[in-house]
């Protein structure tokens, strides 16, 4: 299990598969906002494991790193226009 696109493959599905539960998790009950949050997290961190394995991003490390400050920042946009509803009211 060396190959890293292999690992790569099988961190996003674990990633999915968190996702999956954390949504049958608000059908048990748990805070809707805080798995939509969570939710948005771990689509970050599956846009991170595509950027650096499947395009090859890891090869050139200030591409990343700028890539990486892009795609956080737009997930705090994002998640502030989730929660701004709910803080709102």
């Amino acid at each position: 299990m060396r190959n890293p696109i292999f690992r790569a493959w099988v961190l996003l599905v674990l990633l999915s598969a968190a996702s999956v539960l954390g949504a049958l998790a608000v059908g048990a009950g748990v805070n809707e906002h805080l798995v939509g949050s969570l939710v948005l997290l771990l689509a970050w961190l599956k846009a991170r494991v595509i950027l650096s394995r499947y395009l090859q991003l890891w090869r050139a490390p200030v591409w990343k790193a700028g890539f990486n400050w892009v795609l956080g920042i737009f997930c705090l946009v994002l998640l502030g226009l989730y929660l701004a509803p709910a803080i709102s009211s």
